[in-house]
C-alpha cells in the first residue's frame, strides 16, 4: 500500500516539535508485554496502554498541539469541535490548560460519562443530532456564525503531528518492534503514528484496523479519494466515522502497510480478554487493534505492539460487551426448552443442569404459547458455562434426557 510521499504530509520535525510542546502536559503511557495474547497468537505481543492517558485517550496529544499554536487573536475567539467523546475531552482539557474558551458539539446519544467529563474540563457542551456527522455539521455552522477556531478531530497537520508522538514513544519503548497495530476511524491517529514510525524505522509494519460496519478506508483507498459510507453501526463509537479526511487518506496511502476490518463480536471478545487477562478496562474502539490480532485479520511480524487508544466506556455498555464476549467465547448459553406442567418438573431440569456443572443464572417460566401443549410449559434459561466443549456437553445431556432445545 506504500505510495509516493506527497509534499503536504507531516515530517519527523513536525512530530518532534509536537513532542516538545507536549512535554509535561501528557504522560508517557506504559507499554506492557502480554503473555496471554502472545500465547494465543504465537507472536510476542505488547500492549501500549494509551487508554491510561489524561482524559482516557490519545486525543489530547493532537488537540493540545493544535490549540497551543493558535495566535492570540485566534485564542481570543475560542475554539470549537465535534466529537463522540474522546476528542471532546482532549479539546476541553487542552483549552482549559491554555486559557481558551471551548464549545464542544456531541451527538445527543453520546455516552453520559464522556459528556459529563467534557463539561468537568470546563467546556460548554452542545448536544446535537444522532451521530458524529450531525454534531460535525452543527459545529461547522456555529463556527461560521461565531468566528471560533474549529479543531478538527483528525484532518489537520497539527492534530496528526500530535498523535504522531505516540509513534515515537512506541519505538523508544520497543526499538525492535516489527508491527504496530492501530485502531482507525477518521485516520488522524494512524496517520501520525505511521508517519513518525516510518521516519524512524522504514521497515516497521503499520496495520490499521476499522470496525467492519464503519470501514470507510478500504473503498476510499481503492477510489483514490474519500468515500462516504451511507451509514455506520458499531459498538466502537470512537471509530464510527463515515468519511475519512483528505489529509489522513493521503498519509494512510503513503505510510500504512495494511488496513483490515473486524466485527463487533471480535471487538467484544477483545474487550473481555483485556478485562479478564490483562486487568485493563478499554473501550470498544480502543480494543479494535487487539481484535484484529486475536482474530488473525492482520499479517504480523513480531514483536507486535497493539495500541489500546481509549478507555472511556459507559459502564452499561461495558456490561453488555462483557456478556456478548462471554457468549462468543462459549462462556454463556441461552436456550429454551419445554417440560411437563406439573410439580417438580422444573426442579428436575435444574438438577440435571447442576449435575453437568451448568450454573443457571436466570430462569423464565411461560405457560402460554401457540406451540405449547395444554400440559406443557416453556422455560428460558441463561447458563454460565466453561467453554464450547462444556456447552456441547450440556446440550447432549438435555437431548439425552428428552428435552427439546432451541438456542437463542
Amino acid at each position: 500500500m506504500l505510495a509516493r510521499v506527497r509534499s503536504d504530509l507531516i515530517v519527523l520535525s513536525d512530530v518532534l516539535a509536537a513532542a516538545q510542546r507536549l512535554t509535561g502536559v501528557v504522560q508517557v503511557t506504559p507499554l506492557e508485554p502480554s503473555r496471554a495474547v502472545s500465547e494465543l497468537v504465537g507472536v510476542r505481543t505488547l500492549l501500549k496502554c494509551e487508554h491510561l492517558q489524561r482524559t482516557g485517550s490519545f486525543k489530547m496529544r493532537g488537540a493540545y498541539n493544535r490549540i497551543a499554536q493558535l495566535s492570540d487573536d485566534e485564542r481570543a475567539r475560542g475554539v470549537a469541535c465535534a466529537s463522540a467523546g474522546n476528542h471532546a475531552q482532549g479539546v476541553a482539557l487542552s483549552a482549559q490548560l491554555l486559557g481558551v474558551k471551548a464549545t464542544v458539539f456531541m451527538p445527543a446519544g453520546a455516552p453520559l460519562p464522556k459528556v459529563e467529563a467534557t463539561r468537568a474540563y470546563g467546556a460548554e457542551v452542545v448536544l446535537s443530532g444522532e451521530g458524529f456527522d450531525d454534531a460535525f455539521d452543527a459545529a461547522q455552522k456555529w463556527v461560521a456564525d461565531n468566528g471560533a477556531v474549529f479543531v478538527h478531530p483528525f484532518d489537520h497537520p497539527d492534530i496528526i503531528a500530535g498523535q504522531g508522538t505516540l509513534g515515537l514513544e512506541i519505538l523508544d519503548q520497543v526499538p525492535d518492534a516489527g508491527t504496530i497495530v492501530v485502531p482507525m476511524g477518521g485516520g488522524g491517529l494512524i496517520s501520525g503514528v505511521a508517519a513518525a514510525a516510518k521516519a524512524r524505522r522504514p521497515d516497521v509494519r503499520v496495520v490499521g484496523v476499522e470496525a467492519a460496519a464503519a470501514a470507510a478506508f478500504p473503498a476510499s483507498l481503492e477510489a483514490g479519494h474519500p468515500v462516504t459510507l451511507e451509514a455506520v453501526a458499531t459498538i466502537a463509537d470512537g471509530i464510527a466515522v463515515k468519511t475519512p479526511g483528505e489529509l489522513t487518506l493521503a498519509h494512510v496511502r503513503a505510510y500504512v502497510d495494511e488496513v483490515v476490518t473486524v466485527s463487533d463480536e471480535a471487538i467484544a471478545r477483545a474487550v473481555l480478554l483485556l478485562v479478564e487477562r490483562a486487568k485493563q478496562v478499554v473501550e470498544p474502539s480502543g480494543a479494535a487493534g487487539l481484535a484484529a490480532v486475536l482474530s488473525g485479520a492482520a499479517t504480523l511480524v513480531g514483536p507486535v505492539v497493539v495500541l489500546l487508544c481509549g478507555g472511556n466506556v459507559d459502564p452499561l455498555l461495558l456490561m453488555r460487551i462483557i456478556s456478548s464476549g462471554m457468549v462468543e467465547e462459549g462462556r454463556y448459553l441461552t436456550l429454551r426448552t419445554r417440560l411437563a406442567d406439573r410439580p417438580g418438573a422444573l426442579s428436575r431440569l435444574l438438577g440435571l443442569l447442576a449435575g453437568v456443572g451448568g450454573n443457571v443464572v436466570a430462569v423464565e417460566h411461560h405457560r402460554h404459547g401457540t406451540r405449547l401443549g395444554l400440559q406443557e410449559v416453556e422455560v428460558a434459561l441463561e447458563i454460565e458455562t466453561r467453554g464450547p466443549a462444556h456447552i456441547d456437553e450440556v446440550l447432549a445431556v438435555l437431548a439425552g434426557d428428552g428435552y427439546p432445545v432451541r438456542r437463542d
